[in-house]
């Protein structure tokens, strides 16, 4: 690559969803719209669990976690994304292109981690439940929860260390509607070969472990529920694990799905809507999963607005 062809990175240019002008209009309304509901129903959830001695456990301890881990997912990709779409100007600078990066890679990374760390506590739960309250304790929980922030951030930061020694080209449009670190990473003009190798480590590591711990959990709690006597009990597990189930499928499905439409495809547009799926609808929808799905959240809801009207 000639030297002619390299430059000092001012900004990049993000293409977006579509470079139609008639769906800027409705893509601003739908994405305001579901981010929105995302923020909202999650920090409701929060709200919940925080105000309601009922919810005061390890299992929605991890669940608030997981909501703010959401809001901070949708936050990190949206509002940057309405900016660029209502001005008309889909530039972006170098400097908020890499905090964009290292967050977008975080909170996934996170919310890997916690939904492992939630299968676990369902093992514990279910399993051992005598011993629940003492395996779990407060101190464990917190510590599990440092442990998943601290993995997360220096794992990006390696991502962000590694990325900020590239050059890059003239070529700065990224055909994404994020900056999204393999997006990125094909505009460098030098050797991205070390980053290269760390993503596909990295995504063997975060994917395939954190999977095996989640389906060994749920093996032996299926063990226990077909040994469970009380219809009651399985009742109630079924509640707590469907919810988790899901939110599990839905993650791990639309993650899949981007790596794997992002490797059978070379254009963009595909793997831009896989990402949607995969960073925007999954936040929004965990807290209806949770919260149509469980009887306790339902019921500390359904207190948590009655206690909102009669203040009003």
């Amino acid at each position: 690559m000639k030297a002619g062809n390299r430059t000092r990175v001012l900004e990049f240019i993000l293409h977006g969803l579509s470079e139609d002008p008639e769906l800027q209009l409705i893509l601003f309304g739908l994405f305001l719209a579901m981010y929105i509901v995302t923020v909202l129903g999650n920090l409701v959830i929060i709200l919940a669990v925080s105000s309601d001695s009922h919810l005061q456990t390890p299992m929605y301890f991890f669940l608030s976690n997981l909501s703010f881990v959401d809001i901070c997912l949708s936050s990190t990709i949206v509002p940057q994304m309405l900016v660029n779409i209502y001005t008309g100007n889909k530039a972006i600078s170098y400097s908020d292109c890499l905090k964009q990066v290292y967050f977008s890679m975080i909170f996934p990374i996170l919310e890997t981690l916690l939904l492992t760390v939630m299968a676990y506590d369902r093992f514990v739960a279910i399993c051992h439940p005598l011993h629940y309250m003492v395996l779990m304790n407060p101190r464990l929980c917190a510590l599990l929860v440092i442990i998943t922030w601290f993995i997360s951030i220096m794992i990006s930061l390696l991502h962000i260390s590694l990325m900020m020694h590239l050059t890059f080209c003239k070529d700065l449009g990224i055909p994404h509607f994020f900056c999204e670190l393999t997006h990125v990473l094909k505009l460098a003009c030098s050797d991205t070969f070390l980053n290269s190798t760390l993503i596909y480590i990295m995504t063997g590591v975060l994917g395939v472990f954190p999977l095996i711990g989640i389906l060994f959990s749920y093996s032996q709690i299926v063990s226990a529920l077909r040994k469970m006597s009380s219809s009651r009990g399985k009742q109630k597990a079924f509640s707590t694990c469907g919810s988790h189930l899901s939110v599990v499928s839905l993650f791990y499905g639309t993650g899949v799905g981007v790596n794997f439409t992002s490797t059978v495809t070379q254009s963009s547009q595909p793997v831009s809507v896989a990402s949607v799926m995969y960073s925007v609808v999954t936040p929004m929808l965990n807290p209806f999963i949770y919260s149509l799905r469980n009887k306790d959240v339902k019921g500390a809801l359904g207190r948590l607005l009655s206690r909102a009207a009669s203040c009003l």
